[in-house]
């Protein structure tokens, strides 16, 4: 194997869903993703390794297109060997989220389809972008080198477009039903652990809320409330003739009630960025009702910023006994997966793949989505003084993607790479100066 003996633990997770051939050649793949400084095409990465990539082009390119391997069992795998290693104890925190890359030019490319751009849309105008719709869960980790949380994603599946679906014969999912079908795996794969899932308005749907209702005793959601939600006070006793009562008395809305308002408690809370802020909240318990399909205990609480930097927010959580301080510092974390969605695109190529079959277009791009996690785990393995090669400025107090990809780098083209294309050991006797020259170039910050 190329990678170095820290790494086996991590590989005797992932290796045991591949045949033997197949294992190998995915390693190759995954060592030379990390290497490769550009587009993660086949044939770029293989050009990275040169003649440590033992075999032909094609032999590789059916790691993705034709081996008999599932993306959701070495999700899951991946996902149980973060959560042993940096989440041994306590609620597991899942965030999800959406985003749409864009994938190479061409009518035939599986999956293909116009979805909403929502950076460019606004309420009057609606921007398009046409590519792959990517729905991620991910597991928010501290780690002791990081001043903010990363969220390492696990589980990837492609939104499909109504039109495929009807082509394959597949129930439309909206982009929130594939979500939910990403947290029912990891409730399987996880018995016994408490989660807690957060996600934005997309994912916040009432039924989002029905699905994680349903599983409270471990499951638990944080997300936006829409200011003109339906709540109600919980049904009355079930008389004794007739149909029982589907919600109670009528409450305020949330925007009426924080009208009504006439002062916010005052709260220091954990923000974005890993800092803290003050804010000022207001917070009711009530049932969210939604007519044909019942209601929802919630609690919400809306949140003022004091600096008047950021927009008011309306929160709300399935577990009414969750605190605002908790709730609130809970779907900040969130951001944190927006950070990874951009370092994704530009440490690792996301959007440079060139693959069109419909094996390798749902395999590729969750591969690059799981390459993110795999960089943050062998940093997080190496030795405290061999986590070298960061780059630093005036301001600078935590570690970033960026760095643990530099260090990873150079990790593994001096423990592995060149050691096994120098057997001689000629690499080793050149000045210090000039092997540190050589790294610098080989392991670029991206």
């Amino acid at each position: 194997m190329i990678l170095p003996v820290e790494a086996q633990p991590l590989l005797a997770v992932l290796l045991p869903h591949f045949a033997q051939p197949t294992a190998t050649r995915f390693v190759t793949l995954l060592v030379a993703a990390v290497l490769t400084p550009g587009r993660r095409t086949v044939a770029n990465l293989l050009r990275t390794l040169g003649p440590l990539a033992r075999g032909h082009r094609t032999s590789f390119q059916r790691v993705l297109s034709r081996a008999p391997w599932s993306i959701a069992a070495l999700g899951t795998a991946l996902a149980g060997f973060i959560v042993r290693q940096l989440v041994p104890d306590g609620p597991v925190v899942l965030v999800g989220d959406d985003t749409v890359d864009g994938p190479p030019p061409g009518r035939k490319v599986y999956g293909k389809a116009r979805h909403r751009d929502p950076v460019r849309s606004t309420h009057s105008h609606t921007a398009w972008r046409y590519g792959h719709k990517w729905v991620v869960l991910a597991v928010l980790v501290k780690f002791p080198f990081a001043t903010r949380r990363w969220a390492l994603p696990v589980l990837i599946d492609l939104s499909r477009a109504p039109a495929l679906n009807h082509a394959e014969g597949r129930r439309h999912r909206t982009p929130a039903q594939v979500m939910c079908r990403l947290l029912r795996l990891f409730l399987l794969r996880h018995p016994g652990r408490r989660l807690i899932f957060v996600g934005d308005s997309g994912f916040g749907t009432h039924e989002v809320a029905r699905f994680c209702h349903r599983h409270r005793d471990r499951l638990t959601l944080v997300s936006k409330l829409h200011p003109d939600a339906n709540l109600f006070d919980p049904p009355a006793r079930r008389p004794r003739v007739g149909r029982p009562p589907g919600k109670g008395r009528r409450r305020w809305k949330p925007r009426e009630a924080v009208a009504r308002t006439r002062r916010l408690k005052a709260l220091r809370v954990d923000w974005y960025g890993g800092g803290t802020r003050k804010v000022g909240v207001a917070s009711e318990s009530a049932h969210w009702f939604k007519s044909g399909h019942g209601q929802v205990p919630v609690r919400w609480v809306y949140v003022r910023d004091q600096t008047a930097t950021h927009r008011d927010e309306y929160l709300y959580t399935t577990d009414p006994t969750l605190r605002p301080v908790e709730i609130i510092r809970l779907y900040c974390g969130r951001w944190n997966l927006e950070t990874t969605f951009q370092e994704c695109r530009s440490g690792l190529g996301l959007e440079s793949t060139r693959g069109w079959g419909r094996a390798t277009v749902l395999r590729a791009a969750p591969c690059l989505f799981g390459l993110y996690s795999v960089v943050a785990l062998l940093y997080h393995a190496r030795p405290e003084d061999k986590q070298v090669g960061s780059i630093q400025w005036p301001g600078k107090t935590g570690v970033t993607f960026s760095d643990a990809l530099t260090a990873v780098r150079r990790w593994i083209w001096a423990e592995s790479v060149l050691e096994q294309a120098d057997p001689q050991g000629e690499i080793a006797k050149l000045p210090p100066e000039l092997r540190e020259l050589l790294l610098t170039a080989l392991a670029p910050a991206p």
